[in-house]
């Protein structure tokens, strides 16, 4: 079951430091530019702990994360950082135009959530992580002893707890981002409240939507402060929580975005054989090679709705777009069967799945290893920039495709199965400095 508990967060003193110029995107969405403005804004700017400059001499004691270190002492003595007096929960709004133009608004509720692991079927993942930016986590974890940044996990309902989260105030904070998008948040610290929304959240089981990384990290604190404590471990130590806002994955303002595949830097790439291998495995229609971002998009929509009309036909619809042709692949062919060994029937149905086995290993012979660590593979949300790439012959080709809807993404992960890297792009992403947990 998902044990929620409501906690006295960390917060900036909004009379002291204005929220725009502290809070930022997710640490791993800080291009350097980024960074450079993050510091330019305040010198109580976020940036500084979870992603601070590298600097010549760095060594064992002076480093990205003593520094960080310190900044969160000093910040705290000096009273820019302050603990909320009472327990809460927060309820946190995002009103977001979409790409599309749509506007939408995306609510969930911050607090914290008893790290489970994976084998507990409580709390699911659907990605694969990479060893190196856990270790970076970590270390920045045990430096601070502080959560910063929230994790991102969706639950199932219709819509009951949401109804018992509708604050009547004005927010506790309130800030636009560097995207236009407005962030809310109040603070709920009704024990009545809290109460029921703990009771109505004890039998959903979690989704990771984003923060797979940083979850895992909590978990190997957790473990390595277990085995500190010993056999007197306490259930209710603060280690053994993480933060979290906890999304339905049923709210209409939950909206997932194609990632969509630019491919560079090959030794050898033939147009020709492009369509000849990929014509093994797909139904290949070439069209018009000046096909825009905006038709681009279109098209595979209109596939994505032929394909829930037609319910015989088989799914998947990518567009490949070289410097001079394009093609739109869809009607996956029995002879791709030999590139999905091991995979279930469930992950040979996602359309990244279909891209990266058929296409990126198949036909264009790229190894996993060379995938994980993206030697010829660069990954964009702008289908304009992608078709930019490749018509500028600073790519081979580029793969547009369909986001992952949110079902097939909860299936995947209650299955215990995972996708490719970059699968899913949740939008907008979660605020940075919003909120802390401090484990002292």
């Amino acid at each position: 079951m998902a044990d929620i508990h409501p906690f006295r967060a960390l917060r900036y003193d909004l009379q002291r430091v204005p929220t725009a110029q502290v809070v930022t995107q997710p640490y791993d969405k800080i291009t350097p530019a980024m960074q450079e403005r993050y510091y330019a804004a305040s010198p109580y700017n976020l940036v500084r702990i979870i992603l601070g400059r590298r600097e010549p001499g760095d060594n064992g004691n002076n480093n990205v994360y003593t520094r960080a270190a310190a900044y969160a002492r000093q910040w705290r003595a000096e009273g820019i950082f302050r603990q909320d007096s009472e327990r809460s929960i927060y309820v946190y709004s995002q009103a977001f135009t979409a790409p599309s133009g749509s506007k939408f608004e995306r609510r969930g509720f911050i607090a914290l959530g008893r790290l489970e692991d994976y084998s507990a079927n409580v709390v699911f993942r659907h990605e694969q992580t990479l060893s190196k930016p856990k270790a970076d986590r970590l270390d920045l974890l045990r430096a601070t002893r502080t959560h910063y940044e929230q994790l991102f996990l969706l639950y199932e309902d219709s819509g009951e707890i949401a109804s018992l989260l509708k604050p009547a105030t004005a927010p506790t904070i309130e800030v636009d981002d560097e995207y236009g998008v407005v962030h809310r948040v109040w603070q709920i610290s009704d024990p009545g409240v809290i109460s029921s929304v703990q009771k109505k959240m004890r039998d959903k089981k979690l989704v990771i939507a984003d923060g797979h990384h940083r979850y895992e990290t909590a978990l190997n604190f957790r473990n390595g402060c277990r085995a500190a404590v010993g056999t007197g471990s306490n259930p209710q130590a603060p280690y053994e929580f993480v933060m979290m806002t906890l999304v339905n994955m049923n709210d209409p303002g939950l909206l997932v975005l194609p990632t969509h595949r630019v491919v560079h830097s090959l030794d050898s790439f033939s147009v020709d054989e492009l369509q000849k291998k990929s014509s093994q495995v797909f139904a290949v229609e070439e069209i018009d090679p000046a096909i825009d971002a905006e038709r681009a998009t279109a098209l595979l929509r209109e596939q994505e709705q032929e394909k829930k009309q037609h319910k015989d036909r088989a799914g998947t619809a990518l567009l490949a777009v070289t410097a001079n042709r394009a093609f739109l692949l869809h009607s996956p062919k029995a002879a791709g069967a030999k590139f999905f060994a091991g995979l279930s029937p469930r992950q040979q149905a996602l359309d990244v799945v279909q891209l990266h086995k058929c296409l990126l290993e198949g036909v264009l012979q790229l190894s996993e290893e060379s995938i994980r660590n993206q030697q010829n593979l660069s990954y964009l949300r702008d289908p304009s920039e992608a078709l930019d790439q490749v018509r500028k012959g600073a790519a081979n080709i580029a793969f547009l495709m369909n986001p992952c809807p949110v079902a097939q993404v909860r299936d995947i992960a209650l299955a215990g199965e995972v996708m490719p890297q970059k699968s899913t792009d949740f939008y907008p992403k979660l605020l940075s400095g919003l909120t802390a947990y401090a484990l002292d």
